[in-house]
């Protein structure tokens, strides 16, 4: 039996963030949401009639809690990772791609007694590619669709004029490595940043995206050749009903996290 409980914060409350609280707030033993960070606690607190906790900065989440995840906007993402990681907590960043730009928080997770624990989210086998790298592995690719709603207003598409509305068949965006395509669709590819951190890096990590008007839900192939397996998994995630660029299973993801931090049982490498 868990005899101390760890103190969750939550940096912001999206999709993911409320559906995170919900489940932690409904009960997870072991685990006890104790901040959060939000622009609008009016609706934080409407969203969430049973919270009873604090409300913070996001510089001021590790001041109370052991665990802080990270749900905000690309802009605010060393807001929240350098204060969390300064103070020697576990940042879980949703926000993946954004680690690719600031490396440096690694290091400063190494200096200051911190952890960086990324959730899988809404990719699947990234056990396989963990414990693959630890041989050598020749090559990674991913290949992304989604339904071209939830590509629309990516910086990519606005800056080369990629025109989404009424595509009557597949139309691929982007072709490149994981480091050149993240930038450009920071809401669309953190599954992808995820895959190449866990195998090969960014660098050597392929990447196809596509606005696909023939798919309903997100899907992402990813295709492993190494010298202890060669593998090839698809994924189709259903959107969240409030932004089709996540998918449901990313929260749950998340959840299932956290729960290992405090789990008598953890099962997966």
């Amino acid at each position: 039996m868990t005899t101390t409980e760890l103190k969750v914060g939550l940096a912001g409350l999206g999709g993911v963030g409320e559906a995170v609280a919900k489940a932690l707030l409904a009960g997870v033993p072991g685990l006890s949401l104790t901040a959060i960070a939000v622009r609008d606690e009016a609706r934080a607190r409407g969203v969430l009639p049973g919270y009873a906790g604090a409300f913070a900065s996001p510089a001021t989440l590790a001041e109370t809690c052991d665990v802080v995840v990270e749900g905000l906007p690309p802009a605010l993402f060393r807001e929240v990772a350098v204060p969390t990681l300064e103070a020697g907590r576990i940042f879980m960043p949703l926000s993946v791609g954004q680690l690719l730009t600031n490396w440096d928080l690694v290091a400063l997770a190494a200096d200051r007694g911190g952890r960086i624990l990324v959730p899988t989210g809404a990719l699947l086998g990234l056990d396989a590619v963990r414990a693959a790298a630890e041989g050598e592995i020749r090559s990674v690719s991913m290949v992304t669709r989604k339904p071209p709603a939830g590509l629309a207003g990516a910086p990519y598409v606005v800056e080369n004029g990629i025109a989404l509305e009424g595509l009557q068949e597949p139309l691929k965006i982007f072709s490149g490595t994981v480091r050149e395509g993240v930038p450009g669709f920071p809401a669309n590819l953190n599954v992808a940043a995820a895959l190449s951190l866990a195998g090969i890096g960014p660098d050597r990590t392929s990447l196809e995206v596509w606005a696909d008007p023939t798919v309903t839900r997100n899907t992402h192939t990813i295709s492993v050749d190494a010298d202890s397996a060669r593998f090839t998994m698809t994924i189709e995630n259903v959107p969240t009903q409030t932004n089709p660029r996540t998918g449901r299973i990313t929260a749950l993801s998340t959840i299932a996290a956290l729960r290992g931090l405090v789990s008598p049982l953890k099962i997966g490498t």
